[in-house]
């Protein structure tokens, strides 16, 4: 007798898991910016104001496009040679970055900028132009910044608040967001000041346009650095109380 065959069992295959997509919390958004913003930390826990301004080569490319710009204007009054030379260094800057291979990210911002405002000096033939997209860029900010702090993310807790190996723990405690909201206003007042000192100067036409152009280079990069460092000291965190063992 022919024994029936058993029926051939199929393999069992393991089901293939589709990785789902993860979407980035809050949190990665925050330390991402964080990161973009470019801060960074000094060994003794400090921020390092030097390195988070892109150092010396980040300095001279916040100011040197600007002062190549009033110094060339003001010796030869001739606006297109002015706005020519102002662009040739922020293109030697990319250029630097590209042979040192560094991030181009704030040579790209600053030759991008530099670019818009030759464009708007030249097409207007008005000198103090050149510093109008600045006024704009200045008020985008206060009014982002303004808004962080009425939802209770607060710009200076974004930055600050990674750096200090916080991430958004500080969210959960009062005190922290009101600090950071405190620091928030400090860099709000910074960017304010600014527009209040150059738009008055700028709306006397030429004659105002060599106080215009000198206040927008101090009032640029050092001013901006010496609001994040206050800012920085005002949002410490409190220092942790210690308990006294008893002799």
């Amino acid at each position: 007798m022919t024994v029936p065959e058993k029926p051939e069992t199929a393999a069992v295959q393991p089901a293939v898991v589709q990785p789902a997509t993860v979407q980035p919390t809050a949190a990665q958004l925050a330390e991402g910016y964080a990161a973009k913003a470019g801060l960074h930390r000094s060994s003794n826990g400090n921020i390092d104001v030097l390195k988070s301004a892109g150092g010396i080569q980040g300095i001279a490319e916040s100011i040197l496009p600007g002062l190549v710009f009033l110094v060339a204007f003001t010796i030869t009054r001739e606006l297109p040679l002015a706005l020519v030379s102002s662009l040739a260094v922020a293109a030697a800057f990319t250029v630097a970055r590209l042979v040192q291979r560094k991030p181009l990210t704030q040579a790209l911002a600053g030759i991008a900028g530099v670019g818009v405002s030759a464009w708007l000096a030249n097409t207007t033939g008005k000198a103090e132009d050149f510093y109008v997209p600045g006024f704009f860029t200045n008020a985008a900010y206060i009014v982002a910044m303004g808004i962080s702090i009425a939802v209770r993310w607060p710009f200076a807790g974004l930055i600050f608040g990674f750096i200090r190996n916080e991430g958004l723990e500080w969210r959960k405690k009062p005190a922290r967001v009101k600090a950071y909201q405190i620091g928030t206003w400090v860099i709000i007042g910074v960017l304010a000041l600014r527009l209040l000192v150059q738009v008055p100067l700028y709306f006397m036409g030429e004659p105002g346009f060599a106080a215009l152009a000198t206040t927008r280079l101090l009032m640029g990069a050092p001013l901006y650095i010496l609001g994040i460092w206050v800012a920085w000291l005002l949002t410490r965190p409190a220092a942790p109380e210690t308990t006294e063992t008893p002799s």
